[in-house]
């Protein structure tokens, strides 16, 4: 069935093209974080056990909501880690620090390079694509991200 949402199929194939990358760069990110949950050693073991635990559980929520927003535009999301690992504009890569502060400078990164990735693509769908809901969406998204790296920059002071 023809979607009829005010989004012609070009214009809804680059909006799920991107927000595709971001699921995948999400993924990738939600990744590293359980890692740094499992894995983090050192005096503040438990604190920052906890701590990476509640951004996990976060960047969770965002990767469902993205992947149902690539559908609600009727397309399918990506969903195999193979297509993740394809899409992502992050490295899987990892230090072998693992105490919190080498966790917490990598995932900061990821959270920048997420940032900036929707910053870049907030006034082109809103401009360029027609897709105001889609620009405000991601526009949420990424200050849930601001929110979190300023949480995780604070750990470096």
């Amino acid at each position: 069935m023809k979607i009829n949402i005010g989004l012609d199929e070009k214009q809804a194939k680059v909006v799920a093209t991107q927000l595709s990358k971001l699921l995948a760069d999400e993924y990738i990110l939600y990744t590293k974080t359980r890692n740094a949950h499992w894995n983090v050693e050192g005096k503040d073991f438990y604190a920052m056990h906890k701590y990476f635990e509640s951004q996990y559980d976060e960047i969770d929520e965002l990767i469902d909501g993205i992947a149902e927003r690539i559908r609600s535009i009727g397309h399918y999301a990506p969903a195999t880690l193979k297509e993740f690992l394809e899409l992502t504009h992050l490295s899987e890569a990892r230090g072998e620090d693992n105490t919190s502060i080498g966790f917490i400078k990598e995932l900061l990164s990821d959270h920048e390079h997420i940032i900036l990735f929707l910053r870049e693509n907030i006034s082109t769908f809103a401009n360029n694509l027609n897709d105001l809901g889609t620009s405000d969406y991601i526009t949420g998204i990424m200050e849930q991200h601001e929110k979190m790296s300023w949480m995780l920059r604070s750990h470096l002071r």
